[in-house]
């Protein structure tokens, strides 16, 4: 399930899933109209924005049904029943013809190449969007930090002590949810990388 964690200013409001994080939002804001509220999403590390207008039922109503769903009556390519999705792919014709010959057909041969690469590159996958993430977050509430930039290196390098030694003066709530992000990155990071980081 998705999870989310807001702040005002430089204070962690909630942390969670979308129903429950929006409706603190919603909460701090009606007390407290023109508050600086920052939602993120804790697996991309963006900005996120929650539609919060009405009662609270339909807030969670919104979140629990999705803004992004097809139109009612309007029913969706592929079986999505069964959580297959059609789309476009575009291959050269030696690519079709050698999909065709495969045992299950094109699709079913597809499905299994990317199962395959999904598995292979999963460990170098999560650092990669571990470190995405904790950068995005980084640069968007601590950027102005003393200790940014070395931080941001050492999050590359699979520097976990130096990283720590860099944010160390930051704002308590934003540190916690910087090394909470940052924490699958250094336990993805190759070995040989962590060693060399110290």
């Amino acid at each position: 399930m998705p999870s989310y964690t807001a702040f005002h200013g430089k204070k962690r409001l909630a942390g969670g899933p979308a129903t429950e994080v929006a409706l603190a939002t919603k909460a701090l804001l009606a007390e407290h109209p023109g508050a600086d509220v920052l939602i993120f999403d804790d697996e991309t590390g963006r900005q996120t924005d929650f539609n919060l207008s009405g009662s609270d039922a339909e807030v969670t109503a919104r979140l629990s049904t999705g803004a992004s769903q097809n139109a009612p009556g309007k029913r969706p390519p592929g079986r999505p029943k069964l959580g297959v999705v059609a789309r476009e792919v575009t291959l050269l014709p030696r690519q079709w013809d050698w999909l065709n010959e495969q045992s299950g057909g094109a699709s079913a041969t597809l499905r299994k190449l990317v199962d395959a690469a999904r598995t292979t590159d999963a460990p170098r996958e999560r650092l990669r969007k571990a470190q995405a993430a904790t950068d995005r977050f980084m640069m968007a509430m601590l950027g102005d930090q003393p200790g940014y930039e070395e931080a941001a290196r050492a999050l590359y390098a699979g520097d976990a002590t130096g990283f720590q030694n860099r944010i160390g003066g930051w704002p308590a709530d934003l540190k916690a949810h910087v090394e909470r992000l940052a924490a699958t990155a250094f336990e993805e990071a190759p070995a040989d990388q962590t060693s060399r980081a110290r």
